[in-house]
C-alpha cells in the first residue's frame, strides 16, 4: 500500500471542505424584487410635475432674479461704517519674495528675499475714492472730491449699485468685491481717498457733512 504524500493529501481536504461550503442551504427568509425606481427616471417625473404645477417656472424665475440683482447690488462690504472722525495714514505697498523668480530657461531672474515696491515702476495715475453709494452723504462727497481732481479718480464702491452711478455719471464705476482692497489697505471708514505719495500710498478717511 502506497503512503499518500502530504501535499496530495491537502488538496483532497480542501476539495471536500469546498464540496461542504458550496451545498445548498434552502431559503433562510422571503426574497424581493428590486423594486427602488431609476433615480434619473424619477428627477424627470418630478420635474414634469412641477413643470406641470408651474412651481419649476417659478423656481426658474426666482433664480433669474437672485442672480439679476446680485450683478446689479453685490453684497455689500461688511466691517465699513460712514466716516466720523477723518483719519489719515500711510500704507507700504513693498513685498519680499518668499521663494526664487526664474525665467522659462530657469536662468534667476530675482532670489528669494528680494524687496521691491511697485510704486517704484508704475504709478497710482488716479486716486482711488472708496464709498457707498447707498448713503446719499457718501455719494454727494464723492461728487465734490472727483470735481476737486478734475476728474482724475477712480470711484470703487463698497454697496450699492455701480450699474446705476454708471447710467447716471456716465464714466466706469468699480466695486470692491468681498471687500479685497478695503482690507488689504485697512481702511475702516467710508468714504476714503487713497492716493500716492511718494513710494507710499496715503489713505484719507474723509469726514462727512
Amino acid at each position: 500500500m502506497k503512503t499518500v504524500r502530504r501535499p496530495v493529501l491537502a488538496i483532497a481536504l480542501l476539495v471536500a471542505a469546498s464540496s461542504a461550503w458550496t451545498a445548498d442551504l434552502g431559503t433562510i427568509g422571503p426574497t424581493y424584487g428590486i423594486s427602488e425606481p431609476h433615480l434619473l427616471n424619477f428627477i424627470e417625473q418630478r420635474l414634469r410635475e412641477k413643470e406641470r404645477s408651474g412651481e419649476l417656472q417659478q423656481l426658474i424665475d426666482q433664480a433669474q432674479a437672485r442672480g439679476i440683482d446680485a450683478v446689479k447690488r453685490p453684497q455689500p462690504v461688511a466691517g465699513l461704517q460712514p466716516t466720523a472722525t477723518a483719519r489719515t495714514f500711510y500704507f507700504d505697498a513693498s513685498f519680499t519674495l518668499d521663494r526664487n523668480v526664474t525665467d522659462a530657461r530657469g536662468q534667476l531672474l530675482f532670489a528669494a528675499g528680494t524687496r521691491k515696491n511697485p510704486l517704484d515702476v508704475v504709478s497710482l495715475t488716479k486716486h482711488l475714492l472708496f464709498f457707498d453709494a447707498r448713503d446719499r452723504r457718501q455719494v454727494t462727497r464723492a461728487q465734490e472730491l472727483m470735481a476737486r481732481y478734475a476728474g482724475k479718480v477712480k470711484p470703487i464702491l463698497t454697496g450699492g449699485s455701480y450699474l446705476d452711478l454708471m447710467k447716471a455719471w456716465r464714466i466706469p464705476v468699480y466695486y470692491d468685491q468681498q471687500g479685497t482692497l478695503t482690507r488689504r489697505f485697512g481702511i475702516r471708514q467710508v468714504p476714503a481717498l487713497v492716493s500716492q505719495e511718494g513710494a507710499r500710498l496715503r489713505i484719507d478717511e474723509v469726514v462727512l457733512p
